[in-house]
C-alpha cells in the first residue's frame, strides 16, 4: 500500500466515523461522554457555518496580505466599517440587501484609497505597512467608537432569511418512538453557502482567468508584467478593492448573524491571520482550510473546553508551523 492510498483509506475511515456520529441513534454511553448528540452537532454546524464567515474575512485578508505581500493589519477596521455602514443603510431604508451591497461597495472604495494613497508609496517595506496599517486601525476604531459609540447593534434580517431548517439528523428517540429531528437556523446555512460560492468564485478568478494570470504574474515579477504593457498599478488596486469590499459584506454578514460591537475588529483580524498562516500565504484553498480548522477548533472547544477553548486555535497554528512552516497549501518560497 502506497502512502497515498494509507493517507486515502485513513480520511475514508474518518469521513465514515463522522458520518455514523451525525446520523446515527447514539447510545447511552456515547451521550454520557460528549453531553448529548444534540450539542456534539450542533457544535460541528456552529463551527462551520462560523468557518464560513471566517472565510468571507480571510479571502479578503489572504488577497490583500497573502497574495498581494501588503501587510494591512487595519482588515478588521475594514470588516467592523462594514458593519456599521450595513447596519446604518439597512436600519434607514429597511432592506437587508441594500446593506450587503453598500457595505461592499463603500469598503471597495475604501480600499482603493488605502491602496493608492497609503499601500502603493510603502511597496516593499513591511515594517512601515505593518505601523502606518497599525495606526490607521488604531484611528478608525475611535471614529467609529465617536459615531456610534459603545452599544451592540443586531443588523435585521428580511423574514425570509428567518425560521429554522429541520436537518435529517436524530438528535433523540421519544418514550413513544417518534423521532426528534435537530433544527439548525437558515441564515447560518446561507452564510456558509455564501461563503463556498464566494470561494470558488475567487479560486477561478485567480486560476482559470487572464485576471489571474496577470494578478499572479504581477506578484512574482511585477517588472516584466509592467514590461507586457499590463498597468500594475491598476490590477493591485482592483485586488485590494475586492479584498477590502469581501472584509465590508463579511462585516454586514456577520453582523447580521451575530452582533456589531466594538472590539469586532481585533477579534476578526486575528482570526484572519490565524487563518492565513495555517492555510498558507495566497492560497484561497488554504483560507479555506484554515478557516475549517480554526471554526471547529472554537466551537467545539467551547463546548467541551469553555476554559480553554481559545487555546485549540492557537495550538493548530503552532502545530502546522512547526510541522509546514509555509502553511497547508502554502508555496515554499
Amino acid at each position: 500500500m502506497t502512502g497515498r492510498q494509507a493517507w486515502g483509506l485513513f480520511w475514508l475511515l474518518v469521513a465514515a466515523v463522522i458520518a455514523w456520529l451525525v446520523f446515527a441513534v447514539w447510545p447511552d454511553w456515547l451521550n454520557a461522554i460528549l453531553i448529548s448528540k444534540k450539542a456534539f452537532v450542533s457544535a460541528i454546524l456552529n463551527g462551520i457555518t462560523l468557518a464560513g464567515l471566517y472565510f468571507l474575512v480571510a479571502s479578503g485578508f489572504t488577497l490583500i496580505f497573502g497574495l498581494m505581500r501588503n501587510v494591512n493589519l487595519a482588515h478588521g477596521s475594514l470588516y467592523l466599517l462594514g458593519a456599521y455602514i450595513g447596519y446604518e443603510v439597512t436600519s434607514r431604508t429597511g432592506y437587508w440587501l441594500l446593506g450587503v451591497f453598500a457595505g461592499f461597495v463603500v469598503l471597495a472604495l475604501v480600499g482603493v484609497v488605502m491602496q493608492v494613497f497609503v499601500f502603493r508609496r510603502l511597496e516593499g517595506d513591511d515594517l512601515r505597512q505593518t505601523l502606518v496599517s497599525i495606526g490607521i486601525s488604531i484611528v478608525a476604531a475611535d471614529l467609529m467608537l465617536a459615531v456610534w459609540a459603545g452599544g451592540t447593534y443586531q443588523i435585521t434580517t428580511p423574514e425570509w432569511l428567518d425560521g429554522a431548517l429541520t436537518l435529517p439528523v436524530i438528535t433523540a428517540v421519544r418514550s413513544n418512538g417518534a423521532s426528534v429531528f435537530l433544527t439548525y437556523p437558515l441564515y447560518r446555512v446561507v452564510v456558509l453557502a455564501a461563503a463556498i460560492v464566494i470561494g470558488v468564485g475567487l479560486w477561478l478568478m485567480l486560476n482559470k482567468t487572464r485576471v489571474g494570470m496577470m494578478i499572479r504574474a504581477g506578484v512574482d515579477d511585477r517588472a516584466m508584467l509592467s514590461a507586457s504593457g499590463v498597468n500594475v498599478h491598476a490590477v493591485f488596486a482592483i485586488v485590494f478593492a475586492v479584498g477590502a469590499g469581501l472584509a465590508g459584506f463579511a462585516g454586514v454578514v456577520g453582523g447580521s448573524a451575530l452582533s456589531v460591537a466594538p472590539g469586532e475588529d481585533v477579534r476578526y483580524l486575528l482570526a484572519s491571520l490565524v487563518v492565513v498562516i495555517v492555510g498558507g500565504m495566497g492560497s484561497i484553498t488554504g483560507a479555506a482550510i484554515g478557516a475549517l480548522l480554526i471554526g471547529l477548533a472554537e466551537q467545539i472547544g467551547l463546548v467541551y473546553f469553555p476554559t480553554y477553548g481559545i487555546v485549540l486555535t492557537f495550538v493548530i497554528m503552532v502545530v502546522t508551523l512547526a510541522v509546514r512552516p509555509q502553511g497547508i497549501m502554502g508555496k515554499a518560497r
